[in-house]
């Protein structure tokens, strides 16, 4: 019975999907390729070896989703699909809640019509908003600070009410820090439109030629260098803990919350100079404003899915540079 990936062919989707082929695992995919390529699809066959179904549909369409579960014996569901630059989001709230929050249970009613219990769902650790501490467990108190994060602690919301109101699904919250990255094969990786809204598709576009230099935001904040620090995962890594997210979900019911992060905190300049270091390649880059909303410090402690899942993240910071630019230097314009 496969496992319906929803927005299979975005970033972090299309890595997922290429370690559940390797698993072993069926896969149903869904995208509306609202921010991804059909080109995807094609390198996820090729790196995994197999074929899987596709279905070009969006999840607001009750139709669409209705023919897919009715064609297929889904027997559980990652969710990924959603809007999610966080910038995009201030200036485009409502586009956010509709989009996020009904395209979510528009797929939960599909589910529950045709019995299917599980969900894996893609969350974000801006459902904590400004931490008062670091590092960040699970039962922190959580305050999104804009309309993506406000999406992302809804539909947790959401989900944790659907399994109170009926106690046969399982469900697992996966609260994902920066994600970094890419294949080794360099044929799939992070592929933004337009200009990047992350720290690391931005440096290797410079890197390449696409940019001139790259704007860091803010030197005055309170950490080793002034640049602010994040929990940088390479994609492999949080790939493969949907991989054991789901084998969570499929052993029985309840909701259950995992940070998936490093648990150590790199500044803007700490990547930077990683980055420069790994490829030889030199990084111009200018202190510009913050940008609003942005904190000084944001990571995981990750103790909790190593202890419940048995994952912890094994690639580091050399790694996730060294591949991001195998990536983009491999593919210049992407996937175009």
């Amino acid at each position: 019975m496969p496992v319906l990936v929803t927005g299979g062919a975005g970033y972090i989707g299309s890595h997922t999907c290429v370690e559940l082929l390797n698993a072993g695992y069926d896969i149903v995919v869904v995208d509306n390729f609202s921010n991804s390529k059909p080109e995807v699809l094609n390198r996820i066959k090729e790196i995994a070896g197999r074929d899987f179904k596709f279905y070009a549909a969006d999840l607001l369409d009750r139709n669409g989703l209705e023919r897919i579960f009715s064609e297929n014996c889904i027997e559980a569901v990652i969710h990924f699909a959603g809007l999610k630059a966080v910038g995009e989001s201030v200036s485009i709230p409502l586009k956010y809640y509709y989009n996020n929050i009904t395209g979510t249970i528009e797929l939960c009613e599909a589910m529950a019509r045709h019995g299917v219990k599980k969900i894996v769902f893609s969350s974000s650790a801006t459902v904590y908003g400004n931490p008062k501490s670091v590092p960040i467990k699970e039962d922190f108190p959580l305050g999104p600070t804009n309309p993506y994060g406000r999406t992302k602690y809804m539909i947790e919301e959401i989900l944790k009410d659907l399994y109170v109101s009926d106690n046969e699904w399982g469900v697992v919250l996966l609260r994902y820090f920066n994600p970094i990255g890419a294949h080794e094969s360099g044929r799939i990786g992070e592929d933004p439109n337009g200009i990047p809204n992350n720290l690391m598709p931005y440096i290797t576009q410079v890197a390449v030629g696409k940019m001139d230099k790259l704007n860091v935001f803010g030197n005055d904040y309170n950490t080793h260098d002034g640049t602010g620090v994040r929990d940088y995962i390479h994609v492999i890594d949080l790939a493969k803990g949907h991989l054991k997210a789901l084998e969570k979900v499929m052993r029985g019911s309840g909701v259950d919350i995992y940070n998936l992060g490093t648990g150590t905190g790199y500044s803007v300049l700490d990547v930077v100079k990683t980055f420069e270091k790994v490829t030889g390649q030199v990084i111009p880059y200018v202190i510009t404003d913050r940008r609003p909303g942005d904190i000084d410090m944001c990571y995981a402690d990750p103790s909790k899915a190593f202890d419940e899942l048995g994952w912890k993240a094994e690639k580091d910071l050399e790694d996730m540079c060294r591949d991001s630019w195998n990536w983009q230097k491999n593919n210049p314009n992407g996937y175009e």
